[in-house]
């Protein structure tokens, strides 16, 4: 006997929950428009080659893409060869304005990178960078552009080489260079005719100590440019340096002693020797120390208290030197003058009373009998 046993189906599954779709917003993918937007259609101008001494003008336009007035409160370039002209103040939503500028190319060459700050009301971006790019070229180009010489007090005479390049395709003649200080001589020569020189500067013996200026001008064969001048500049170093040069002191009379240090500083190859060192008036104490054998020396002065220049002398000081090119150093030594103290106010006695010269006692009258 079989047993047959019926299968019995399972209960069905109670249904997954779904969650029901999220609400999605679109407001945060629109861009935020509210307040004042400034936009700049083009904030990097590049104005590509330019000769130099050229003006290069140029406006960025801009235009508020928000929903309120534009303020534009200032515009700064970043150098002075860079000025920004007429802007528009306030822009109204969706409207344009325009930023002017002007760049003056002169004394420039090569490369050259200018920003312009824009400061405006938006709050995002309440200062804007602007950009000016390009590349400046001179048609004579000076390599070094500044020539300057530096000549040691011992040097006989010292020399410089300047590069003058022709950038143009048309060919450049120069004439004989002529020095408009006779005492730097120049020598002209044509390393690829017509298109490279070299300049030579050179000293004569006697040249004054201290800085000295000048310039070597040719006659060119342009049109164009009929003159080229190449400046110069000449800084001839002194044997010796004192430091400072003058002394000066505190009012009188001194309200203590008042010690002063003076620098001795050798430029010369020479070693250095110094003796006789005094101040021409009485009580003042003179100390010479040798810092750095034969180059650097201190002078070390001590005022008495109460010390006071008399009203017409004339105070230094003084000592000789080793050097035949200043064979005495000086010093001058100065004090300020006394303070002025104003007046004090005297009391004044106190004050009667007026009296009248109307009031008058009156005068007694006796009855004649």
């Amino acid at each position: 006997m079989s047993t047959t046993v019926l299968g019995v189906d399972k209960p069905p599954l109670p249904p997954v929950p779904v969650a029901p779709p999220v609400a999605t917003s679109t407001t945060n993918s629109l861009p935020n428009t509210s307040g004042p937007k400034i936009q700049f259609a083009m904030p990097v101008y590049d104005f590509g080659r330019v000769k130099s001494g050229d003006l290069v003008k140029y406006s960025f336009v801009f235009t508020n893409g928000g929903d309120e007035v534009l303020q534009v409160n200032s515009v700064q370039p970043s150098c002075g060869c860079t000025t920004a002209g007429d802007w528009t103040r306030q822009v109204k939503p969706s409207e344009t304005g325009s930023v002017a500028i002007q760049f003056n190319s002169a004394n420039f060459n090569g490369q050259v990178f200018k920003t312009i700050s824009v400061t405006c009301n938006d709050k995002q971006k309440p200062v804007v960078v602007l950009q000016l790019k390009g590349t400046i070229w001179k048609p004579i180009e000076l390599v070094p552009p500044y020539t300057i010489l530096n000549i040691p007090p011992d040097a006989p005479s010292a020399s410089a080489s300047i590069r003058i390049i022709n950038n143009t395709e048309d060919p450049l003649t120069l004439s004989n260079p002529e020095s408009s200080n006779k005492s730097f001589n120049p020598t002209l020569t044509a390393t690829k005719p017509g298109k490279e020189f070299q300049l030579t500067i050179a000293s004569g013996e006697s040249v004054n100590t201290g800085n000295l200026q000048g310039k070597i001008s040719f006659k060119t064969s342009w049109t164009n440019l009929p003159t080229l001048d190449v400046p110069f500049w000449v800084n001839v170093q002194p044997p010796l340096v004192v430091i400072p040069p003058h002394v000066m002191l505190p009012h009188a009379p001194l309200v203590g002693k008042s010690p002063t240090t003076v620098t001795i500083q050798n430029n010369s190859t020479n070693s250095l020797t110094l003796s006789d060192a005094i101040v021409n008036i009485p009580g003042v104490d003179v100390e010479i120390k040798e810092i750095q054998p034969g180059r650097v020396y201190h002078a070390l002065l001590t005022f008495p208290e109460g010390f006071e220049i008399p009203a017409g002398k004339q105070v230094a000081l003084t000592m000789k030197s080793s050097n035949p090119r200043m064979p005495e150093i000086r010093v001058p030594v100065s004090q300020a003058p006394r303070p002025i103290v104003s007046p004090t106010a005297l009391p004044q006695p106190p004050q009667q009373p007026a009296t009248s010269a109307a009031v008058k006692p009156a005068a007694r009258v006796q009855a004649t009998q």
